[in-house]
């Protein structure tokens, strides 16, 4: 039998993984990431480069950049108003689907 090795470039399975999620229970993420950016944006100004702050802010450097891309200029307000703006889109979003759905029930219950 063969015994499995781990590559060093596989990395370490005790890291603790976080999920940063834009709509989030509780406190916002997207709130979250904005000020993840602000030390990011302060790290980088002290002569850091990219790879030091992914590893300060405990993120892969593609995650890095896509909040850059999403998050880039916001403030922490906005960032709650956008979450805000999510939840209740998809709050309309479902009501929409359920009387999409009785109107078809009731169309069933109507035609011959």
């Amino acid at each position: 039998m063969r015994a499995l090795i781990r590559p060093d470039w596989a990395g370490d399975s005790t890291m603790k993984r976080t999920r940063h999620t834009p709509v989030a229970e509780g406190f916002s993420a997207g709130v979250q990431i904005v000020r993840k950016l602000k030390t990011a944006d302060q790290l980088i100004a002290q002569g850091k480069t990219v790879s030091d702050v992914s590893r300060v802010l405990e993120v892969a450097q593609p995650t890095y950049h896509r909040w850059r891309q999403l998050y880039g200029g916001m403030k922490a307000e906005e960032a709650k108003r956008l979450t805000q703006l999510e939840k209740e889109n998809a709050r309309l979003k479902k009501l929409l689907a359920e009387a999409e759905l009785v109107k078809a029930m009731l169309k069933d219950l109507v035609a011959p």
